[in-house]
């Protein structure tokens, strides 16, 4: 397999799903409208979108908000605060 055939880890494809996703107004993307979670059960049959953005929140390299039908998703650095 060349290297531009790689599979990417479930890690890399959140990250790259906001990064390519979001809108030019929103620094994130809505985990149900956005097409993610449809998305990430195509490429990893085997795998919850859930349980690995929850693990990517607790390891602090995305943030999680919830929102209407979904959550919003954001890379850590540049989603909203966290409510207090």
């Amino acid at each position: 397999m060349a290297d531009g055939d790689r599979r990417m880890t479930p890690d890399e494809y959140v990250v790259s799903a906001i990064r390519t996703l979001r809108g030019p107004e929103s620094a994130g993307i809505h985990s149900r409208f956005s097409g993610f979670n449809r998305a990430f059960r195509a490429y990893f049959p085997d795998l919850d979108p859930v349980e690995t953005t929850t693990r990517l929140a607790r390891a602090g390299i995305i943030s999680i908000r919830p929102a209407r039908g979904g959550v919003m998703l954001y890379l850590a650095d540049e989603g909203p605060a966290a409510p207090a």
